[in-house]
């Protein structure tokens, strides 16, 4: 299951500089995680600073 960013999300883009696969990119209002490309690492898990990201 990919993993999800939540509205707590600060825009701060560790997550993506973490994702193995590219999978976070910069949406409009805050950062989305692509589910097709998500491997489900949990490594965006670990580097967010507001534990915006579940799965």
């Amino acid at each position: 299951m990919a993993h999800t960013i939540n509205s707590d999300c600060i825009s701060c883009g560790a997550c993506a500089d973490e994702c193995p696969t590219n999978a976070i990119s910069e949406a409009a209002t805050q950062y989305e995680i692509d589910a097709d490309t998500c491997i489900d690492c949990a490594a965006c898990v670990e580097i967010c600073p507001t534990g915006s990201i579940s799965g």
